[in-house]
């Protein structure tokens, strides 16, 4: 999606993505190396009664549905930073993850005409309506000045 087509209000979804146990291993292994996430047998005593995902390895998963969701082909460049991340529930091998981003605003850099700013809450919810993951997170946009002069005029009401 281009800037230009983000709107306050609007819900961008996607999914759902299988989380299956050798994968939340292998993250675990290469990025997370706790037990809880790593080892069947040990987990399984623990109080997650199983091995449970890396809360990184999810917020990867988001990223990437909100990647081929929302930010392929766009004018995404970077992002300054995260407002808040939570977990409200663990992530099991076999959950089935679907998506909901909503647009919080959308606004131009009052010092760079050409920098458009996107906040946005990604919640990630399991096959059992349980929310998984809930984070805020602003992304950046490199516009081209055209583009940015056309959005602020459409912000004003004016096409």
């Amino acid at each position: 999606m281009q800037f230009s087509e983000f709107q306050p209000g609007q819900v961008i979804e996607a999914g759902p993505v299988f989380i299956g146990e050798a994968e939340i291993i292998a993250f675990a292994r290469d990025h997370d190396p706790q037990w809880f996430h790593m080892d069947p047998a040990a987990a399984a005593q623990g109080k997650f009664g199983g091995v449970i995902a890396s809360g990184w390895h999810i917020c990867s998963t988001a990223m990437r549905l909100v990647a081929d969701a929302a930010l392929a082909g766009s004018e995404a460049s970077a992002s300054p930073g995260v407002a808040y991340i939570r977990w409200p529930n663990p992530v099991r091998a076999g959950d089935q993850l679907r998506l909901k981003a909503e647009v919080l605003e959308v606004s131009l850099s009052r010092k760079r005409e050409t920098l458009g700013k996107l906040r946005w809450r990604w919640r990630l919810i399991n096959q059992n309506d349980q929310e998984v993951l809930d984070l805020e997170v602003t992304t950046l946009f490199e516009l081209a000045p055209r583009t940015s002069a056309a959005h602020r005029g459409a912000e004003a009401g004016i096409a």
